[in-house]
């Protein structure tokens, strides 16, 4: 059965399958043989391209290596310099073991604090035996001395000790 507007065709794109008598492709579609040339030459100088750059970056890699690292003229004369401080750490875990060392260090051993103000430090365990031995505490615990003095308030960081006094 024909459609009435397919001009005698079953289907209105079969008058597309063959083509009519005569006719030729257009003129205006892209010609193949420039396409071809311009992708091989594309190809070709991609190719030229990387092995030049790879050419170019060993030879400035050797200059590099044989003229070495060239110092400032103004730079001679002076020593090495660090950037400024803050700097970042060179070895983390060694400048914590050090650290923790020296104040273990500080804190088992006797030693002056302030000559001139005659202040010394006492190892941590006989400083906590002697404070013992002494009856104070630091803080209000049941048995300590502490009174609260009349118009007094705990600050931020007594600890809830009543030390300071409040001015009416």
């Amino acid at each position: 059965m024909e459609h009435p507007d397919a001009g005698g065709h079953e289907s209105a794109d079969d008058e597309y399958l063959a083509t009519p008598p005569g006719s030729t492709y257009e003129h205006t579609d892209a010609h193949v043989r420039p396409v071809v040339k311009f992708l091989f030459w594309t190809a070709v100088s991609a190719v030229v391209i990387h092995f030049g750059i790879g050419f170019m970056y060993a030879l400035m890699i050797d200059q590099a290596v044989e003229v070495g690292e060239r110092p400032y003229p103004l730079a001679v004369t002076q020593g090495e310099r660090l950037p400024p401080a803050p700097r970042l750490q060179q070895n983390p875990p060694e400048e914590l073991r050090q650290f923790r060392q020296e104040e273990r260090s500080l804190l088992e051993s006797y030693g002056w604090m302030n000559k001139e103000a005659g202040s010394v430090h006492i190892p941590i365990e006989e400083a906590m035996r002697l404070t013992v031995e002494s009856g104070l505490t630091s803080r209000g615990l049941p048995g300590s001395q502490s009174v609260a003095l009349p118009g007094s308030r705990p600050s931020d960081s007594s600890g809830g000790r009543m030390a300071e006094r409040s001015t009416p």
